[in-house]
């Protein structure tokens, strides 16, 4: 089993398998084993009551409306949930999402 779960939301769940590999890459060059995949937002609230359910969830720059929504529900089951930052995720910078993932989880 994985150290940690990374998840991700966007509006159908394929825009994102990129970023997702480049995030799989970076936690490989560290060392570190990660789950790290990506689903639709609908699929948003069974991710987050799933067993073993995500250590962090980020949405898509292009689901930041679904934010406070997700947010709530990440919430009363004390996972974190944040969006992408839209440059690092047009650019698909892998490595500064994973980052920005670990420091939602706390790790430094």
């Amino acid at each position: 089993m994985a150290d940690k779960i990374i998840a991700l939301a966007c509006s159908a769940g394929m825009s994102t398998s990129l970023l997702v590999s480049k995030m799989q890459k970076a936690a490989q060059a560290e060392g570190k084993d990660y789950e790290i995949f990506a689903k639709a937002t609908a699929e948003a609230e069974d991710m987050l009551h799933a067993t073993p359910k995500p250590d962090v969830l980020l949405l898509g720059p292009q689901v930041a409306y679904e934010k406070k929504r997700i947010g709530a529900l990440g919430a009363a089951v004390g996972v974190p949930v944040d969006v992408i930052n839209m440059q690092d995720y047009g650019l698909m910078r892998g490595e500064k999402v994973l980052k920005f993932a670990e420091s939602l989880m706390g790790i430094e």
